[in-house]
């Protein structure tokens, strides 16, 4: 099977940066200035969970609003941000993330809603869990620029001291999200209350640095700095296995059999770029079967399938 191996060239991508912190800690603002920068003259679009409050910035910055309202599903995220992506937004902020995890209706209040019908722990985890894979998955191909925010809060953890009794040992601020959410981040940060706006790297690789100088509050001018290294100067291409994995999704939600398919007729080396992943395609495909070749998580009339009756999906 012969290879073909190119010199590197760095092309123009998309940006997935978060902004975690505690109330009063500057993320809502932080975000729209670096947004501001961000989408070099472009449209931004803010997706607010808060109930509205992203408006009482609507005299400072230039940005399209629209609400998002329980339940805070992560379908009902893809779909909402899939429409701002359709709408030619440059730059899509999205306050809070948070809520995705454990808001009215996210996967925690999913967990728990299947729990409650007889579904046992951690079998209540799989299909929520499946659901924000799907969502993660989605917004990893999303060619507008990505700007999160997430609520935090301070952690604490119990251990046994060196004289045999029980300490609270402070964690610090964590944000509120799914566990790996972060990491799939081109960057993120942590704000906290005493020095607002002022950034604390939680994922900051080398050559995005000096976009954020030390003690310097979050604006403007970081969000052009990252605009000018995503920009590239090549157009926007997706990664052969990220695309690919986006087939083998589409695939999985029809079932067992047209995976299978699939993955049967792809060539060898396809199949290797897809292999480290194709687990989470299997549980899809076999979640598929299992609720009669059905995962869109909507019933009758638009409701979700697995939430108490009157709970509504919300429309992108």
């Amino acid at each position: 099977m012969p290879y073909d191996f190119r010199p590197a060239v760095r092309e123009q991508t998309s940006l997935l940066v978060a902004f975690a912190g505690p109330s009063g800690s500057g993320k809502t603002f932080s975000a729209l200035a670096f947004a501001e920068g961000l989408a070099a003259g472009g449209k931004i679009a803010f997706i607010d969970t808060e109930a509205g409050r992203a408006l009482h910035y609507a005299d400072r910055f230039k940005f399209d609003h629209c609400e998002l309202r329980p339940p805070f599903r992560p379908e009902a995220y893809t779909e909402i941000i899939a429409a701002a992506e359709r709408g030619g937004y440059r730059v899509i902020v999205i306050d809070s993330m948070s809520h995705e995890y454990e808001g009215d209706g996210g996967i925690q209040d999913w967990a728990a809603e299947l729990e409650a019908k007889g579904t046992k722990a951690p079998g209540n985890w799989k299909l929520p869990k499946l659901a924000h894979k799907r969502m993660v998955s989605r917004l990893l191909q999303c060619r507008a620029h990505l700007v999160f925010c997430l609520r935090a809060e301070e952690k604490i953890k119990i251990e046994k001291g060196d004289n045999g009794k029980t300490v609270v040992v402070p964690v610090g601020w964590q944000p509120l999200c799914e566990k790996r959410f972060m990491y799939e981040m081109t960057a993120s940060f942590l704000l906290k209350p005493e020095y607002p706006g002022i950034p604390h790297a939680i994922k900051l690789q080398d050559q995005h640095r000096a976009a954020f100088p030390s003690g310097k509050q979050i604006g403007r001018e970081a969000g052009e700095a990252l605009a000018a290294w995503a920009g590239g100067g090549a157009e926007p291409v997706k990664d052969a296995g990220a695309e690919l994995y986006d087939t083998g999704m589409r695939n999985a939600e029809q079932g067992t059999e047209a995976l299978k398919a699939w993955y049967e007729g792809l060539a060898r080396d396809r199949k290797l770029l897809i292999r480290g992943r194709l687990q989470d395609l299997k549980d899809v495909a076999e979640l598929v079967d299992s609720r009669g070749n059905d995962l869109s998580f909507d019933g009758p009339a638009g409701q979700a399938a697995d939430a108490p009756a009157g709970e509504q999906q919300v429309a992108a």
